[in-house]
């Protein structure tokens, strides 16, 4: 279970995430590859003073063993939020999984999908809770 004062520091992080997001939006317009939406995120958030980390190299364990594989965040934000990155005509829920996935194998409690590609970039924001 997530404390309240845990859950509304993830809101802060999460609103000023979305915030930059929308602005990054509002001046590139949708239909960019998602590398280019990364990179100005990334700045944008920097300027607003957020620590990020881009493509995270996390490993991966099983059964409490660490494999020789890993997996990749897009972003990981002030070190407790996820972000997944898309720029997609349509939506599929297996981004939805992989983010829940990506929640649960970190223990983070707090992920955004942001699919860049829509006309109203909060149409394209999705938030979901581990925990």
């Amino acid at each position: 279970m997530i404390s309240q004062e845990r859950l509304e520091r993830l809101n802060q992080i999460s609103e000023g995430i979305i915030g930059a997001a929308i602005e990054v939006h509002k001046f590139l317009g949708p239909g960019l590859l998602e590398s280019v939406y990364e990179i100005c995120l990334i700045e944008e958030l920097e300027q607003r003073g957020l620590k990020v980390q881009q493509q995270v190299q996390l490993p991966l364990f099983y059964k409490g063993r660490q494999t020789n594989k890993r997996f990749t965040l897009d972003l990981l934000f002030e070190d407790e939020v996820i972000v997944e990155l898309k720029s997609v005509d349509r939506m599929v829920t297996i981004f939805e999984h992989q983010l829940m996935t990506y929640l649960k194998l970190t223990n983070k409690n707090l992920g955004l999908l942001i699919n860049f590609n829509v006309p109203r970039l909060i149409d394209g924001v999705t938030r979901r809770i581990n925990g």
